[in-house]
């Protein structure tokens, strides 16, 4: 009978296997290596390594702007006229809970490991190399293409403003090809994200400046909404509260999850914080508490002036509810907050939040991209990536070579693509995250119950349990569309692992990747693709049956976006599994026909 390596530690002093550690003629010992803690710091201070200049209140801002912006300007509308109605304020708390549970354990983990690279260290050290390189590349994920959302909805506000002083690009410059007639490029969002990028290059010091100021700004604006537009609150708007159900809120809460990212972005900036081990849990905590309390407020003063789901994309969503017209419908979707201000005719008011919210995503593009970077360094500093793009620059102490990369790759994608549903994206790929986060403090606190812990989370072990919990429950709620993208980009990064990241760490044994014969590395490669049969089958197929027992809805998982049905889909999935659980295990077979005596 095949017995899987059991997963092992690397000797901090040593750099090698601890006892435990898989005989040769298996799959890679290193897949489940983990690298100490000890070794992990090690690491960083033998190699390259970033200038620490961030104090706890610059973690806090840097926090609140990357939480506060297209979720509380954009997000606050499409989930609440699509999905939740009024019941949107259950759908952020709910959200807001699944956070909390995260973030403690992200400020357990930040206080422990104070280096960069924030949930793929953290799975580095507890659960395993291949594990680790899977949340990196979700991670990749989750800030790329929030940074590129972010950065076409900052070029829509900003026209906007323009507009309001009677200029208006050219065709040419302001939209996505194939967007509108004669649309060629989004150029502002190409230039806002190349002089972010510049900034990150010169320094986080600089960059914390900056988005003080405009945190600044934008709470400002938030504020200045909840004053102005609470005494135009009806009420009856606020009735029927939840017209969508249960599975509406759940469904809305996984999309304003996008609007939550931001306190995990904090603890990407461990190894430039002066003090990690106290200024980190509090960046993360303060953060999470502040921006979490303002979208409860704005969302409900929003469903009380306006009766949100008047304003939904879709008549047949809520048979017999009135809708508006589909322009006011599209001007609500794109600008909520300000678009009811102008509706009850505070049109200056609505010119402030308008400038407020260009303010607000300006933050949050910073500080998404100034994560992604890091966890690309990381993972570089790995070798994982080639390890030339690891490079700290001399002058500034920045990974100015991740940072230009994804710079000019965000800055492309955001000129010539139209938004759609990459918002939805960038949740699953955060939830995932905290998923994997909040099972591997538990993973850690079994293995390493001596390791000083300068935070913990409370109430043992039920907070994390409650975290993968509820997290993954919001990841289920999202989409097919979504899961259908999202198990590609995991599949593709399964596939750069295995054929460069697998063989360049410097946790593989070589003499055991030279023992290898031909036919075993070829039944290990098979086993490797059953194990992903088995984990793609198996989501589909539970996606198939949550709606099928009703525990979500067409409404919400939009079968009809994918062609298929929930019954065809479970039936799918079923398949998949049992086509992966066949080449697993013929791929033990193979790698055990293929092994040389020792």
């Amino acid at each position: 009978m095949y017995n899987p390596p059991v997963p092992t530690e690397v000797d901090g002093r040593t750099g090698r296997a601890r006892a435990g550690t898989s005989a040769g003629g298996r799959l890679d010992s290193n897949l489940l290596r983990t690298k100490s803690l000890e070794q992990l710091v090690s690491d960083v201070e033998k190699g390259q390594h970033l200038k620490r200049t961030l104090t706890a209140f610059d973690l806090t801002l840097l926090g609140i702007g990357a939480i506060i912006g297209t979720g509380i300007f954009v997000l606050t509308g499409t989930a609440a006229a699509n999905q939740a109605g009024p019941a949107i304020v259950l759908s952020y708390m709910l959200a807001g809970l699944a956070c909390a549970f995260a973030a403690l354990c992200y400020a357990e983990f930040a206080s422990m490991i104070p280096i960069s690279g924030s949930a793929y260290t953290y799975a580095y050290a507890t659960l395993g190399e291949i594990v680790a390189w899977m949340i990196g590349w979700d991670l990749i994920l989750e800030y790329a293409v929030g940074s590129m959302t972010v950065a076409i909805g900052w070029s829509g506000y900003f026209q906007r403003i323009l507009a309001g002083f009677g200029i208006d690009l050219p065709a040419w410059m302001a939209a996505a090809p194939g967007t509108a007639p004669g649309a060629l490029i989004n150029l502002p969002a190409v230039l806002i994200v190349l002089a972010i990028t510049v900034l990150l290059v010169i320094g986080i010091r600089e960059s914390a400046r900056f988005n003080a100021v405009i945190v600044t700004i934008k709470i400002a604006a938030v504020l200045f909404f909840i004053f102005a537009g609470f005494r135009f609150v009806t009420p009856e708007n606020w009735s029927p509260f939840a017209p969508y159900g249960w599975p509406g809120i759940m469904a809305a809460g996984a999309v304003v999850f996008f609007g939550y990212i931001g306190f995990d972005a904090v603890s990407t900036t461990a190894e430039e914080c002066k003090n990690p081990k106290r200024d980190l849990p509090i960046g993360i905590i303060a953060s999470l508490a502040i921006c979490t309390v303002l979208y409860i407020v704005v969302s409900a003063i929003l469903g009380g002036i306006v009766p949100v789901t008047q304003y939904r994309s879709f008549e047949a969503a809520l048979p017999g509810t009135p809708i508006v017209s589909q322009a006011e419908s599209t001007d609500f979707l794109m600008a909520p907050v300000a678009y009811v201000l102008h509706v009850i005719g505070q049109d200056w008011a609505a010119g402030l939040i308008s400038a407020g919210a260009v303010a607000g995503i300006t933050s949050v593009l910073l500080v998404m991209l100034m994560s992604q970077p890091r966890i690309f360094f990381s993972m570089s500093r790995d070798r994982l990536f080639p390890a030339g793009i690891s490079a700290v620059h001399p002058r500034f102490g920045t990974p100015y070579i991740t940072t230009i990369i994804t710079g000019l790759i965000v800055a492309l994608v955001a000129g010539l693509t139209p938004i759609n549903v990459v918002g939805e994206m960038t949740s699953i790929g955060t939830l995932f995250a905290f998923v994997v986060v909040s099972a591997a403090v538990i993973v850690l606190r079994l293995k390493r119950p001596e390791v000083h812990r300068p935070f913990k989370v409370p109430f043992g072990y039920l907070f994390p349990v409650l975290g993968v919990l509820s997290c993954l429950y919001l990841m289920l709620s999202l989409s097919a569309v979504t899961w259908v993208r999202f198990l590609v980009w995991l599949n593709l990064g399964m596939m750069i692992y295995w054929f460069y990241g697998r063989t360049h760490s410097p946790l593989a044994d070589r003499a055991e990747q030279a023992a290898q014969s031909g036919l075993e590395r070829t039944g290990n490669l098979v086993t490797m693709l059953g194990a992903l049969g088995l984990f793609n089958g198996f989501f589909m197929t539970l996606l198939g049956y949550m709606t099928e027992l009703g525990m979500t809805t067409e409404a919400t998982t939009k079968w009809h976006e994918i062609h298929v049905t929930p019954q065809q889909a479970d039936s799918v999935g079923l398949f998949v599994l049992g086509i992966g659980l066949v080449v697993f295990l013929t791929g033990r077979a193979l790698a055990k026909a293929g092994r040389r005596p020792a």
